[in-house]
Protein backbone atom coordinates (compact mmCIF):
# COMPACT_ATOMS: atom_id res chain seq x y z
CA UNK A 1 0.00 0.00 0.00
CA UNK A 2 1.55 3.61 -1.15
CA UNK A 3 2.16 5.55 1.65
CA UNK A 4 0.78 9.00 1.58
CA UNK A 5 3.18 12.05 1.99
CA UNK A 6 1.36 14.35 4.23
CA UNK A 7 2.56 18.31 4.71
CA UNK A 8 0.98 21.30 6.81
CA UNK A 9 0.96 24.86 5.74
CA UNK A 10 0.28 27.27 8.14
CA UNK A 11 -0.53 30.71 7.37
CA UNK A 12 -0.72 34.02 9.96
CA UNK A 13 -2.01 37.25 8.42
CA UNK A 14 -4.35 40.05 8.56
CA UNK A 15 -5.56 38.77 12.33
CA UNK A 16 -6.43 35.41 10.85
CA UNK A 17 -5.08 31.77 11.26
CA UNK A 18 -4.84 29.63 9.19
CA UNK A 19 -3.75 25.95 8.70
CA UNK A 20 -3.60 23.55 5.40
CA UNK A 21 -3.04 20.10 5.37
CA UNK A 22 -2.03 18.30 2.77
CA UNK A 23 -1.61 14.50 1.25
CA UNK A 24 0.40 13.59 -1.80
CA UNK A 25 -0.17 17.68 -2.88
CA UNK A 26 -3.62 17.80 -2.42
CA UNK A 27 -6.00 19.93 -0.08
CA UNK A 28 -7.40 17.85 2.13
CA UNK A 29 -8.41 19.27 5.27
CA UNK A 30 -8.43 23.57 5.92
CA UNK A 31 -8.80 25.10 9.64
CA UNK A 32 -9.27 28.89 9.54
CA UNK A 33 -10.22 30.90 12.52
CA UNK A 34 -10.91 34.60 12.35
CA UNK A 35 -9.76 37.12 15.81
CA UNK A 36 -13.54 37.97 15.68
CA UNK A 37 -15.20 34.51 15.57
CA UNK A 38 -12.86 32.48 17.06
CA UNK A 39 -13.71 28.67 17.52
CA UNK A 40 -14.83 27.72 21.76
CA UNK A 41 -14.70 24.17 21.41
CA UNK A 42 -12.92 22.55 23.84
CA UNK A 43 -13.35 25.60 26.77
CA UNK A 44 -14.40 24.91 29.93
CA UNK A 45 -16.57 27.22 32.19
CA UNK A 46 -17.98 27.54 35.33
CA UNK A 47 -21.73 28.21 34.40
CA UNK A 48 -25.17 29.62 35.57
CA UNK A 49 -28.44 27.74 34.75
CA UNK A 50 -30.57 30.45 33.46
CA UNK A 51 -33.96 28.05 32.67
CA UNK A 52 -34.75 24.23 32.47
CA UNK A 53 -36.73 22.47 29.97
CA UNK A 54 -38.02 19.10 30.99
CA UNK A 55 -39.96 18.87 27.65
CA UNK A 56 -36.81 19.01 25.68
CA UNK A 57 -34.86 17.17 28.17
CA UNK A 58 -32.34 20.34 28.19
CA UNK A 59 -31.68 23.48 30.06
CA UNK A 60 -29.73 26.83 28.88
CA UNK A 61 -26.72 27.68 30.11
CA UNK A 62 -25.51 31.34 31.03
CA UNK A 63 -21.19 30.60 30.00
CA UNK A 64 -20.62 34.19 29.55
CA UNK A 65 -20.43 34.27 25.74
CA UNK A 66 -23.05 36.21 24.47
CA UNK A 67 -26.17 33.55 23.33
CA UNK A 68 -26.99 31.47 25.98
CA UNK A 69 -25.69 27.46 25.70
CA UNK A 70 -27.62 24.45 25.96
CA UNK A 71 -27.34 21.01 27.67
CA UNK A 72 -29.00 18.14 27.04
CA UNK A 73 -29.86 15.05 29.60
CA UNK A 74 -27.76 12.97 27.60
CA UNK A 75 -24.70 15.10 28.20
CA UNK A 76 -25.51 15.90 31.84
CA UNK A 77 -23.64 14.28 34.62
CA UNK A 78 -24.38 15.60 38.68
CA UNK A 79 -20.79 15.69 40.78
CA UNK A 80 -22.32 14.39 44.20
CA UNK A 81 -20.03 13.60 47.35
CA UNK A 82 -17.40 13.39 43.99
CA UNK A 83 -19.44 10.24 42.55
CA UNK A 84 -20.50 10.64 39.39
CA UNK A 85 -24.25 10.71 39.35
CA UNK A 86 -26.29 10.47 35.71
CA UNK A 87 -29.23 12.01 36.39
CA UNK A 88 -32.50 10.04 35.06
CA UNK A 89 -34.21 13.83 34.82
CA UNK A 90 -33.19 17.30 33.50
CA UNK A 91 -35.19 18.55 36.55
CA UNK A 92 -32.39 17.49 38.82
CA UNK A 93 -31.08 20.91 37.72
CA UNK A 94 -32.32 24.09 38.86
CA UNK A 95 -32.36 27.59 38.01
CA UNK A 96 -29.30 29.46 39.16
CA UNK A 97 -27.71 26.33 40.03
CA UNK A 98 -24.01 26.79 39.52
CA UNK A 99 -22.76 24.28 36.63
CA UNK A 100 -19.08 23.19 35.15
CA UNK A 101 -19.37 22.55 31.58
CA UNK A 102 -17.04 22.00 28.67
CA UNK A 103 -18.39 23.34 25.06
CA UNK A 104 -18.62 20.14 22.17
CA UNK A 105 -20.36 22.38 19.44
CA UNK A 106 -19.89 25.84 18.43
CA UNK A 107 -23.08 28.32 18.09
CA UNK A 108 -24.10 27.79 15.09
CA UNK A 109 -27.36 28.73 12.46
CA UNK A 110 -28.46 31.11 15.46
CA UNK A 111 -27.99 28.49 18.04
CA UNK A 112 -26.08 28.65 21.13
CA UNK A 113 -23.05 26.36 21.77
CA UNK A 114 -23.64 23.13 22.54
CA UNK A 115 -22.55 21.74 26.17
CA UNK A 116 -21.62 18.65 28.19
CA UNK A 117 -20.53 17.92 31.76
CA UNK A 118 -17.68 14.94 30.79
CA UNK A 119 -15.04 16.89 30.39
CA UNK A 120 -11.69 16.25 29.04
CA UNK A 121 -8.08 17.73 28.37
CA UNK A 122 -6.31 16.80 25.42
CA UNK A 123 -2.62 16.33 25.10
CA UNK A 124 -0.81 15.45 22.04
CA UNK A 125 -0.36 11.34 22.93
CA UNK A 126 -3.42 11.14 25.21
CA UNK A 127 -6.80 12.75 26.30
CA UNK A 128 -7.36 13.08 30.11
CA UNK A 129 -10.53 12.61 31.46
CA UNK A 130 -10.64 13.53 35.11
CA UNK A 131 -14.18 12.17 35.87
CA UNK A 132 -14.12 8.64 34.32
CA UNK A 133 -12.36 5.53 35.15
CA UNK A 134 -12.18 3.81 31.57
CA UNK A 135 -8.97 4.03 30.32
CA UNK A 136 -8.15 2.58 26.29
CA UNK A 137 -6.41 2.87 23.10
CA UNK A 138 -7.33 4.38 19.94
CA UNK A 139 -8.66 1.89 17.47
CA UNK A 140 -7.39 3.75 14.60
CA UNK A 141 -3.68 1.83 15.68
CA UNK A 142 -2.93 -1.15 14.17
CA UNK A 143 -3.43 -4.18 16.89
CA UNK A 144 0.07 -5.05 17.44
CA UNK A 145 0.93 -1.37 18.45
CA UNK A 146 -2.18 -1.27 20.67
CA UNK A 147 -1.17 -3.89 22.59
CA UNK A 148 2.03 -2.51 23.25
CA UNK A 149 0.51 0.98 24.51
CA UNK A 150 -2.09 -1.02 27.13
CA UNK A 151 0.93 -2.62 28.50
CA UNK A 152 2.42 0.94 29.26
CA UNK A 153 -0.88 2.42 30.03
CA UNK A 154 -1.23 -0.14 32.88
CA UNK A 155 1.83 0.79 34.26
CA UNK A 156 1.36 5.04 33.95
CA UNK A 157 -2.51 5.06 34.66
CA UNK A 158 -3.48 8.03 36.80
CA UNK A 159 -4.93 7.05 40.17
CA UNK A 160 -7.90 9.07 39.62
CA UNK A 161 -9.72 9.77 35.90
CA UNK A 162 -8.50 7.93 32.63
CA UNK A 163 -7.00 8.40 29.46
CA UNK A 164 -7.63 7.51 25.37
CA UNK A 165 -3.82 7.04 24.07
CA UNK A 166 -3.98 9.24 20.81
CA UNK A 167 -3.15 7.94 17.35
CA UNK A 168 0.06 10.37 17.82
CA UNK A 169 1.02 7.97 20.51
CA UNK A 170 1.90 4.91 17.87
CA UNK A 171 6.00 4.17 18.34
CA UNK A 172 5.60 6.88 21.95
CA UNK A 173 8.40 5.96 24.30
CA UNK A 174 6.96 5.50 28.54
CA UNK A 175 8.21 8.32 29.01
CA UNK A 176 6.94 10.58 26.45
CA UNK A 177 3.24 9.14 27.85
CA UNK A 178 4.01 9.83 31.42
CA UNK A 179 5.86 13.65 30.33
CA UNK A 180 2.64 14.08 28.61
CA UNK A 181 0.15 12.62 31.25
CA UNK A 182 1.63 14.59 34.25
CA UNK A 183 1.21 17.95 32.44
CA UNK A 184 -2.36 17.28 31.78
CA UNK A 185 -2.70 16.45 35.70
CA UNK A 186 -1.22 19.57 36.27
CA UNK A 187 -3.77 21.28 34.10
CA UNK A 188 -6.29 19.86 35.85
CA UNK A 189 -5.26 20.69 39.19
CA UNK A 190 -5.35 24.40 37.64
CA UNK A 191 -8.37 24.25 35.92
CA UNK A 192 -9.46 22.88 39.61
CA UNK A 193 -7.90 26.18 41.81
CA UNK A 194 -10.01 28.33 39.27
CA UNK A 195 -13.49 26.81 39.34
CA UNK A 196 -12.90 27.36 43.16
CA UNK A 197 -11.65 31.05 42.89
CA UNK A 198 -14.35 32.25 39.94
CA UNK A 199 -18.02 33.18 39.78
CA UNK A 200 -19.88 32.12 37.12
CA UNK A 201 -20.10 32.64 34.24
CA UNK A 202 -16.36 32.69 33.66
CA UNK A 203 -13.83 30.08 31.91
CA UNK A 204 -11.30 28.05 33.80
CA UNK A 205 -9.99 26.12 30.70
CA UNK A 206 -9.00 27.80 27.39
CA UNK A 207 -7.51 25.42 24.52
CA UNK A 208 -4.48 26.91 22.63
CA UNK A 209 -4.44 28.91 19.75
CA UNK A 210 -5.63 27.34 16.19
CA UNK A 211 -2.03 26.88 14.97
CA UNK A 212 -1.03 25.30 18.07
CA UNK A 213 -4.53 22.70 18.37
CA UNK A 214 -4.17 21.81 15.24
CA UNK A 215 -0.55 20.56 15.75
CA UNK A 216 -1.44 19.01 18.55
CA UNK A 217 -4.17 16.49 17.15
CA UNK A 218 -2.51 16.21 14.08
CA UNK A 219 0.94 16.03 13.84
CA UNK A 220 2.46 13.12 13.63
CA UNK A 221 5.45 11.11 12.36
CA UNK A 222 3.91 10.94 8.91
CA UNK A 223 4.32 14.51 7.96
CA UNK A 224 7.45 15.49 6.59
CA UNK A 225 7.39 19.02 7.47
CA UNK A 226 5.54 21.61 8.77
CA UNK A 227 6.00 25.01 6.60
CA UNK A 228 4.86 28.06 8.76
CA UNK A 229 4.89 31.92 7.64
CA UNK A 230 4.53 34.25 10.57
CA UNK A 231 7.80 34.21 12.74
CA UNK A 232 5.04 34.35 15.84
CA UNK A 233 3.52 31.67 14.96
CA UNK A 234 6.34 29.66 14.10
CA UNK A 235 7.93 30.90 17.42
CA UNK A 236 4.69 29.76 19.28
CA UNK A 237 4.66 25.78 17.63
CA UNK A 238 8.39 25.59 18.26
CA UNK A 239 8.09 26.38 21.89
CA UNK A 240 4.95 23.52 22.19
CA UNK A 241 6.87 21.43 20.07
CA UNK A 242 9.99 21.52 22.62
CA UNK A 243 7.84 20.65 25.45
CA UNK A 244 5.23 18.21 24.08
CA UNK A 245 7.25 16.59 21.16
CA UNK A 246 10.80 17.52 20.59
CA UNK A 247 11.77 14.43 18.23
CA UNK A 248 9.06 16.22 15.47
CA UNK A 249 10.80 19.74 15.85
CA UNK A 250 13.56 18.92 12.91
CA UNK A 251 9.99 19.17 10.87
CA UNK A 252 9.18 22.33 11.24
CA UNK A 253 10.32 25.00 9.26
CA UNK A 254 10.06 29.09 8.26
CA UNK A 255 8.66 30.04 5.24
CA UNK A 256 10.28 33.57 3.61
CA UNK A 257 9.51 33.13 0.56
CA UNK A 258 8.12 36.11 -1.84
CA UNK A 259 5.22 34.20 -3.26
CA UNK A 260 2.10 33.74 -0.17
CA UNK A 261 2.55 30.98 1.33
CA UNK A 262 -1.07 29.39 0.33
CA UNK A 263 -0.46 30.22 -3.19
CA UNK A 264 2.87 28.77 -3.82
CA UNK A 265 1.11 25.56 -2.28
CA UNK A 266 -1.99 25.39 -4.27
CA UNK A 267 -4.10 26.09 -1.18
CA UNK A 268 -6.23 29.11 -2.40
CA UNK A 269 -7.67 27.29 -5.48
CA UNK A 270 -8.16 24.25 -3.17
CA UNK A 271 -10.17 27.00 -1.17
CA UNK A 272 -11.92 28.51 -4.09
CA UNK A 273 -12.80 25.11 -5.94
CA UNK A 274 -14.41 23.85 -2.09
CA UNK A 275 -16.95 26.52 -2.37
CA UNK A 276 -18.26 25.52 -5.50
CA UNK A 277 -21.40 23.52 -5.55
CA UNK A 278 -19.87 21.15 -8.50
CA UNK A 279 -17.12 19.29 -8.10
CA UNK A 280 -15.34 17.55 -10.75
CA UNK A 281 -13.76 14.10 -11.14
CA UNK A 282 -10.56 12.66 -13.11
CA UNK A 283 -12.62 10.23 -15.29
CA UNK A 284 -14.98 13.21 -16.20
CA UNK A 285 -17.61 12.39 -13.95
CA UNK A 286 -18.95 14.98 -11.32
CA UNK A 287 -20.73 15.63 -7.74
CA UNK A 288 -22.95 18.09 -7.19
CA UNK A 289 -22.96 19.09 -3.25
CA UNK A 290 -26.17 20.92 -1.70
CA UNK A 291 -26.00 22.12 2.37
CA UNK A 292 -29.27 22.43 3.93
CA UNK A 293 -29.42 23.75 7.46
CA UNK A 294 -29.71 19.67 8.38
CA UNK A 295 -29.71 18.02 6.31
CA UNK A 296 -26.62 17.73 2.90
CA UNK A 297 -27.53 16.24 -0.35
CA UNK A 298 -24.88 15.37 -2.62
CA UNK A 299 -25.70 13.46 -6.50
CA UNK A 300 -23.18 11.83 -8.38
CA UNK A 301 -23.21 11.47 -12.04
CA UNK A 302 -21.16 10.46 -14.73
CA UNK A 303 -20.89 13.71 -16.76
CA UNK A 304 -18.68 13.33 -19.95
CA UNK A 305 -17.56 9.85 -18.91
CA UNK A 306 -18.65 7.24 -21.25
CA UNK A 307 -16.46 4.10 -20.63
CA UNK A 308 -15.28 1.10 -22.50
CA UNK A 309 -16.71 -2.28 -21.48
CA UNK A 310 -20.34 -1.93 -20.22
CA UNK A 311 -22.32 0.34 -18.69
CA UNK A 312 -22.61 -1.36 -15.23
CA UNK A 313 -18.42 -1.15 -15.49
CA UNK A 314 -18.91 2.79 -16.44
CA UNK A 315 -20.99 3.44 -13.64
CA UNK A 316 -18.94 1.49 -11.16
CA UNK A 317 -15.83 3.60 -11.88
CA UNK A 318 -17.44 6.54 -11.54
CA UNK A 319 -19.05 6.02 -8.34
CA UNK A 320 -15.95 4.48 -7.05
CA UNK A 321 -14.54 7.73 -7.65
CA UNK A 322 -16.99 9.65 -6.18
CA UNK A 323 -16.77 7.67 -3.09
CA UNK A 324 -13.20 8.57 -3.00
CA UNK A 325 -13.89 12.68 -3.85
CA UNK A 326 -16.92 12.83 -1.49
CA UNK A 327 -15.33 12.25 1.70
CA UNK A 328 -12.25 14.46 0.63
CA UNK A 329 -15.04 16.98 0.43
CA UNK A 330 -16.55 16.35 3.70
CA UNK A 331 -13.25 16.49 5.38
CA UNK A 332 -12.01 19.86 3.05
CA UNK A 333 -15.57 21.65 3.59
CA UNK A 334 -16.08 19.96 7.52
CA UNK A 335 -19.71 18.92 6.79
CA UNK A 336 -21.90 17.85 9.61
CA UNK A 337 -25.02 16.36 10.34
CA UNK A 338 -27.30 13.95 8.21
CA UNK A 339 -25.82 13.41 4.47
CA UNK A 340 -27.45 11.74 1.71
CA UNK A 341 -25.42 10.35 -1.20
CA UNK A 342 -27.24 9.25 -4.40
CA UNK A 343 -25.08 6.95 -5.95
CA UNK A 344 -25.42 5.95 -9.44
CA UNK A 345 -27.78 2.83 -9.62
CA UNK A 346 -25.60 -0.48 -9.75
CA UNK A 347 -27.34 -3.41 -10.63
CA UNK A 348 -24.33 -5.58 -9.29
CA UNK A 349 -24.35 -6.31 -5.54
CA UNK A 350 -20.64 -6.87 -5.24
CA UNK A 351 -20.74 -3.65 -6.84
CA UNK A 352 -22.76 -2.05 -4.16
CA UNK A 353 -20.59 -3.57 -2.04
CA UNK A 354 -16.67 -2.26 -3.34
CA UNK A 355 -18.49 1.63 -3.39
CA UNK A 356 -19.39 0.84 0.36
CA UNK A 357 -15.97 -0.62 1.25
CA UNK A 358 -14.26 2.44 -0.77
CA UNK A 359 -15.98 4.87 1.00
CA UNK A 360 -15.71 3.30 4.69
CA UNK A 361 -12.04 3.19 3.84
CA UNK A 362 -11.57 6.85 2.68
CA UNK A 363 -13.95 7.48 6.14
CA UNK A 364 -11.28 5.62 8.29
CA UNK A 365 -8.99 8.56 7.51
CA UNK A 366 -11.11 11.24 8.75
CA UNK A 367 -10.55 12.23 12.16
CA UNK A 368 -14.40 12.80 12.71
CA UNK A 369 -16.45 10.57 13.89
CA UNK A 370 -18.65 9.31 11.41
CA UNK A 371 -21.57 6.38 10.80
CA UNK A 372 -22.80 4.93 7.37
CA UNK A 373 -26.09 3.14 6.44
CA UNK A 374 -25.59 0.50 4.06
CA UNK A 375 -25.98 1.29 0.45
CA UNK A 376 -29.79 0.53 -0.93
CA UNK A 377 -30.69 -0.87 -4.11
CA UNK A 378 -31.39 2.60 -5.03
CA UNK A 379 -27.46 3.75 -4.33
CA UNK A 380 -28.58 5.30 -1.30
CA UNK A 381 -26.22 5.91 0.90
CA UNK A 382 -27.24 7.72 4.21
CA UNK A 383 -24.50 8.31 6.90
CA UNK A 384 -24.11 11.09 9.73
CA UNK A 385 -20.90 12.85 10.82
CA UNK A 386 -20.14 15.17 14.05
CA UNK A 387 -21.32 18.33 13.00
CA UNK A 388 -18.64 20.75 15.45
CA UNK A 389 -18.31 23.59 13.77
CA UNK A 390 -20.28 25.89 11.05
CA UNK A 391 -18.05 24.34 8.35
CA UNK A 392 -15.52 25.93 5.86
CA UNK A 393 -19.01 28.06 3.61
CA UNK A 394 -20.17 29.01 7.08
CA UNK A 395 -16.63 30.31 8.61
CA UNK A 396 -16.21 31.87 4.92
CA UNK A 397 -19.42 33.78 3.67
CA UNK A 398 -22.85 34.26 4.64
CA UNK A 399 -26.26 33.74 3.40
CA UNK A 400 -26.99 36.22 0.67
CA UNK A 401 -30.11 38.30 2.05
CA UNK A 402 -31.89 38.73 -1.24
CA UNK A 403 -32.14 35.18 -2.36
CA UNK A 404 -31.53 34.51 1.08
CA UNK A 405 -29.11 31.08 -0.11
CA UNK A 406 -31.66 29.94 -2.54
CA UNK A 407 -29.52 31.40 -5.36
CA UNK A 408 -32.20 32.76 -7.66
CA UNK A 409 -32.81 36.08 -9.32
CA UNK A 410 -36.16 36.80 -8.58
CA UNK A 411 -38.52 38.28 -11.82
CA UNK A 412 -41.49 40.34 -12.10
Amino acid sequence: MKKVARDMVVSHKQGSGRVAILEDGNLVEIYIEKTKKKSIVGNIYKGRITSVLPGMGAAFVDIGVGKNALIYLQDLVINEDDCQVKPSKIKALKKDDTIIVQVMKDPMQGKGARLTTYLSIPGRLMVFMPQSDRSGVSRRLPEKERDRLRKILKEIKPEEGSVIIRTAAQRARKKDMQDDLEYLKSQWAAVQRKMKKVKPPSIVYKEPELEVRVVRDNLSRDYSKVIVDSKSEYDRIRTYLDRAAPELKDRLEYYEGKQPLFGRYGVDEGIKAALRRKVSMPSGGYIVIDEAEALTAIDVNTGSYTGKKSLEDTVLKTNLEAAVEVVRQLRLRDIGGIIVIDFIDMENRRNRERVLETLEHELAKDKTKSQVVTLSKLGLVEMTRKNVTEGLIGTLGKTCPRCEGRGLLFTD
